[in-house]
């Protein structure tokens, strides 16, 4: 099974075999629309040749903010996200010598897994429940625990980006999501 996050077959397929892509797409998921966010991978791999998070992390930041800034942008506030990618970039260097993966398949328990990805830049609460949760249903990677920290993201539904696994689902987690917005909005 592949992805169907980024809705955009060159960038799903992007996401498909480079691991940090998926991180990266994690990541840049915040004040953006998911497939936009999820196509970052995508963008820098086009114009910087490599998703090395050596290469990424060692970039000449304005340079490397510059080519996050090119249309269509990385993100909707391009500066800061290409920083906070090179500082993403330079923690797995440094933590997992560069392999992404290693972040999700060393840890036995949905603790250990949720505690990594809080560490990361950008990531709360809710975010890394999103992602353990995009892990376990799109990867496979479910440590014993998971469920019991990804909360309701756990469950079968259409909440997050978790759950995306074609235009159908996508347009389902989009209806949940407004929903939800509106929901909190009317409480306020």
């Amino acid at each position: 099974m592949g992805f169907h996050i980024a809705n955009e077959p060159d960038a799903d397929k992007v996401l498909d075999e480079y691991p940090f892509a998926v991180l990266m797409g994690m990541m840049l998921d915040q004040q953006y629309g998911m497939e936009h966010a999820f196509r970052g991978g995508w963008k820098v791999l086009g114009r910087f040749g490599t998703l090395d998070p050596a290469a990424i992390a060692a970039a000449e930041p304005e340079t490397f903010k510059e080519l996050c800034s090119q249309t269509p942008a990385i993100h909707r506030f391009p500066g800061s996200m290409a920083a906070r990618l090179q500082e993403l970039a330079t923690l797995i260097e440094s933590k997992y010598d560069g392999d992404v993966t290693r972040l999700w398949t060393e840890p036995t328990t949905g603790k250990e897994l949720f505690k990594r990805v809080q560490e990361l830049p950008g990531f709360g609460k809710q975010k890394a429940q999103i992602f353990v949760a995009l892990l376990a249903k799109q990867l496979g990677i479910r440590p014993e625990g998971w469920e019991a920290v990804a909360g309701d993201y756990a469950l079968d539904g259409y909440r997050s980006v978790a759950d995306v696994v074609d235009a159908d689902s996508l347009g389902k987690v989009r209806e949940y999501k407004q929903l939800k917005k509106a929901e909190a909005k009317a409480a306020k």
